[in-house]
């Protein structure tokens, strides 16, 4: 007899969704599912907006990362007036990489500090009440002070450069509204105000020293669970070099070799396919070299340390190289291992805006360029999450007759549903029996990928946990709800 487990929906994760767990006659697993099950629309309702608005728009898709939609339709946008990446004037360039990376410092601190950690400091066996920011805060203040600090250093910076921490406007066509000012840029200097960038590069690096000792002190766990081995997208620097903002397709296969040349971000239609299914509205993207069942991927932290050359700040690039040890310097494919890839980029993109806050360039030169206008317009940038891809199209009046998004969530489905087999035949044996330990540990497999759905499915709405224990003949047999 047939047996299905449902979760429905995922908790501390932004956005709608539900696993459900099929077993076969003897109680092993027969098949996985993560589900999205909220509708997808958000490509239709920016159709027939002039396209300038378009950085504006997407960025109401998500309130936890709308600086990478603002971004990535800014540069799809830049194309349509005439400005490919390099020829965007070298200020705008700097505000806009300024602002990106305080995006991915504010949201890898919002997810390891108030999401990962109470995974990772009470365990999967702690009562859901227990895995929380505020027992974090109970058991360990200090670290969940610093963890709201840098929230907050990142939040701040976003503001002075967009006039708001959430939805603010930073980009126009070919360029960007302002500059940043000197007594803006002492502001995150000094100390004064709020701790310093020289601070948050220690605090960043403290939380990488305190990962690797985690590591260390639980190696068993970290090493194998949802361990398996995948493909590994991101973009890369011309030189190889770990890059957020603009590159080169990448693609590592699980041995460390090439899975494909490295191509412009602009051919992303040439080299990807996506595959669906009628159990969720997420679709399922794969290389078209390699096909559906081989060519699929993870994006993000981890698989942009596996993808990368080496890392252009010193003491990130000294924590990557501690990294890749932990895998003999082949790729990694240890899913929890993310979560110390993320810490590395939070210390990364820490030099990173110390150096451009530097830069008394900031606030001088020509902040916007055109040239002639195109009816396409791609734009792909690394999210916290991973590669996210914005498409548009547009007549020759401006308006927008097209828009196609890949986000980040969409290019790791496939890895989060092997993520979740891999935790139902662990823990699912001859009872089938629905323990706070299953949903707890299926969430912690999920919550890796920090996937956003909402960027995804574009839904709303709150997330109790339900979990459900269909038979053969789908008629319910047990259940049990988490408000």
């Amino acid at each position: 007899m047939d047996r299905k487990i449902a979760i429905d929906p995922v908790t501390r994760v932004e956005g709608h969704g539900k696993v459900t767990l099929h077993l076969d006659e003897q109680n092993r697993v027969k098949e996985a599912r993560f589900h999205i099950v909220e509708f997808r629309g958000f490509e239709s309702f920016v159709k027939g907006h002039p396209y300038w608005e378009a950085p504006l728009l997407v960025q109401r898709l998500c309130g936890i990362c709308p600086v990478s939609h603002h971004l990535a339709a800014g540069k799809a946008i830049d194309q349509i007036v005439g400005i490919d990446p390099e020829d965007l004037p070298p200020t705008a360039t700097k505000i806009r990489r300024l602002l990106h990376y305080a995006q991915v410092f504010q949201s890898h601190a919002t997810h390891f500090f108030y999401l990962a950690s109470p995974d990772l400091l009470f365990g999967v066996e702690a009562p859901a009440e227990k895995r929380n920011i505020m027992e974090v805060a109970v058991a360990n203040p200090e670290l969940a002070r610093k963890g709201i600090q840098m929230r907050k250093f990142g939040q701040e910076l976003i503001q002075a450069i967009a006039g708001k921490k959430v939805h603010g406007i930073s980009v126009t066509p070919g360029g960007v509204h302002k500059g940043l000012s000197k007594e803006e840029r002492t502001f995150f200097l000094d100390g004064k105000a709020i701790p310093s960038v020289d601070t948050m590069i220690a605090w960043s690096l403290e939380m990488v020293r305190f990962l690797f000792d985690y590591r260390e002190q639980h190696r068993e766990w970290m090493d194998s669970f949802a361990a398996f081995p995948s493909n590994h997208l991101s973009l890369v620097a011309a030189d190889g070099a770990l890059e957020l903002y603009d590159g080169k397709f990448r693609v590592l296969d699980a041995t460390g070799a090439k899975a494909m040349e490295d191509a412009a971000d602009s051919t992303y239609q040439q080299l990807f396919s996506e595959a669906t299914e009628t159990w969720t509205y997420l679709k399922f993207p794969y290389l078209k070299s390699l096909g559906r069942e081989n060519g699929w991927y993870r994006v993000g932290p981890l698989a942009r340390l596996n993808v990368c050359e080496f890392i252009s700040t010193p003491l990130a690039e000294r924590e990557r190289q501690a990294f890749k040890q932990l895998s003999s310097n082949s790729p990694n494919n240890k899913t929890m291992h993310t979560h110390l890839a993320r810490m590395i980029e939070v210390l990364h993109c820490a030099e990173l805006m110390k150096e451009l806050l530097l830069d008394d360039s900031l606030d001088q030169g020509e902040l916007v360029r055109q040239g002639k206008h195109r009816n396409l317009g791609i734009g792909v940038i690394e999210a916290p999450r991973g590669t996210l891809i914005h498409h548009y199209e547009v007549d020759d009046s401006g308006m927008i007759t097209r828009c196609n998004l890949i986000v980040s969530t969409t290019h790791n489905n496939e890895a989060m549903n092997r993520s979740v087999r891999w935790v139902a035949e662990q823990v699912l044996d001859s009872k089938p029996e629905i323990t706070e330990g299953l949903l707890n540990q299926v969430e912690t497999a999920v919550r890796a990928y920090d996937p956003c759905l909402s960027c995804a499915t574009h839904a709303l709405g709150q997330m109790p946990l339900r979990v459900s224990l269909f038979d053969a003949a789908n008629q319910l047999v047990d259940e049990k709800i988490r408000e």
